[in-house]
């Protein structure tokens, strides 16, 4: 099983000023149980847009997700942002 779940473009117009190395970005994110244990995992791929293919994946069990999870959350409210 793979499927796909959500699917993100960062282009440059998206990137505030300033940045030393602008590079437009795609991140998806993906579940997949494609794997010799057979057990569901989340895939984030990373990649620059106009090389897919090219980018890294990051394999995440169910805790790592989860810890990522909590990760974007904390930044949110560090920001000043509802973690939803």
């Amino acid at each position: 099983m793979r499927r796909s779940i959500d699917v993100v473009q960062i282009e440059l117009g998206d990137m505030p000023e300033g940045l030393d190395d602008p590079t437009p970005v795609a991140w998806t994110v993906a579940v997949s149980d494609d794997y010799d244990d057979a057990e569901p995992r989340v895939q984030l791929t990373v990649e620059r847009i106009g090389e897919a293919g090219e980018g890294l994946v990051a394999h995440l069990s169910a805790s790592n997700a989860r810890r990522l999870r909590k990760a974007l959350a904390d930044a949110l409210r560090e920001v000043g942002e509802p973690a939803e």
